[in-house]
């Protein structure tokens, strides 16, 4: 086991300018507003474990999520992981080492899509599996370790409930076998009974899968169930 975290931050910054009209600032004279959403984030987890961010709405807990995922360019600071530099332009082993669950299952999901094609797409484009049979095969085994059946492949995610939905988006993300999940809260649009489903998913996943997380969230209960350790965010910084 080494001792490199598997994800290491430091002295992340990401700022936004908010561009006033052209005349306005001739006329003023000042300089552009900025934006610190970021400001000097960092933070280290260890292979295995979970880190969760909290704060208010606004203090840039999804910023950060988007930086390390690639999302978005960082303005300053370095993202690493297993102690290799991270850049916006990801390599494809990069991307598949490391995905992301979304906040709403309902806009995260292609609508026109089959839930087979869905979970298929990133094991298609990593190149991981190219026989059809097989897809459809290791397809099946996602669905049915994420708690739903082998059938539900052939359904359109109209046809599922909240729940059901985030156990797709779920299989869609572990479907590439990463070794780091960003969790955006995941559970924020869900009932607190399906809530405590998914954690208890996304708990035995880390046990039987050996995931790491970075678990975004405003809800102190879900954070206290789902962390080794904790972060708060406030305008900005941690």
């Amino acid at each position: 086991m080494t001792d490199v975290p598997l994800l290491k931050i430091d002295g992340l910054v990401k700022h936004f300018s908010l561009h006033r009209p052209l005349i306005n600032r001739m006329m003023d004279r000042s300089p552009p507003n900025v934006v610190r959403a970021v400001d000097g984030v960092s933070l280290e987890i260890p292979r295995g474990q979970t880190l969760s961010l909290v704060g208010e709405s606004g203090c840039g807990k999804s910023t950060v999520a988007r930086l390390i995922m690639g999302l978005q360019a960082p303005t300053g600071g370095t993202i690493r992981l297993d102690g290799q530099p991270l850049t916006p332009a990801r390599s494809p082993a990069q991307r598949r080492r490391m995905q992301m669950i979304f906040q709403d299952p309902y806009a995260s999901l292609n609508p026109r899509w089959r839930v087979a094609r869905i979970i298929a797409e990133p094991m298609r484009t990593h190149g991981l599996i190219t026989d059809a049979r097989a897809l459809r095969a290791e397809v099946d085994r996602l669905l049915e370790f994420v708690g739903l059946s082998a059938t539900d492949g052939d359904r359109f995610p109209h046809e599922f409930s909240g729940g059901q939905r985030q156990r797709i988006s779920i299989a869609r993300a572990i479907s590439t076998k990463p070794e780091f999940l960003v969790c955006d809260e995941p559970t924020s649009a869900l009932d607190v009974s399906v809530q405590a489903q998914i954690l208890n998913l996304m708990r035995q996943m880390q046990r039987e899968l050996g995931l790491t997380y970075l678990f975004i969230s405003h809800d102190l209960a879900v954070v206290n169930f789902i962390s080794d350790r904790i972060g708060v965010m406030y305008l900005g910084r941690l």
